[in-house]
């Protein structure tokens, strides 16, 4: 059988589906541990909001799409994040990834 290059099942495509499952198993992960919560109790969320609010009224609604949206928030909120968070979700990481490996 002859595949056309858009149809051919390939690396690439089945990479993608692996690391969609796996962010998806973190996450579910994060919210059943309470770590998704302790950055809504920091105020990260409020802040990132609160900055995203801050871009749209400086570019104007119909000037900011989201991908310039996330690629201007994305350095303040990692760095919105506290250490103590970061710590602890990339241990609860390493160990999910150690026990489903």
């Amino acid at each position: 059988m002859v595949y056309s290059s858009e149809k051919k099942p390939g690396f690439v495509s089945f990479r993608r589906i692996k690391e969609s499952q796996l962010s998806a198993s973190i996450n579910q992960k994060l919210v059943e541990s309470g770590e998704r919560e302790k950055l809504i109790e920091c105020g990260w969320r409020d802040k990132l909001r609160s900055h995203c609010k801050d871009v749209i009224k400086q570019k104007g609604l119909e000037n900011v799409t989201v991908d310039d949206l996330v690629a201007e928030i994305t350095p303040m909120g990692r760095a919105l994040v506290p250490d103590e968070v970061k710590r602890d979700m990339l241990l609860r990481i390493r160990s999910f990834l150690a026990e489903n490996s």
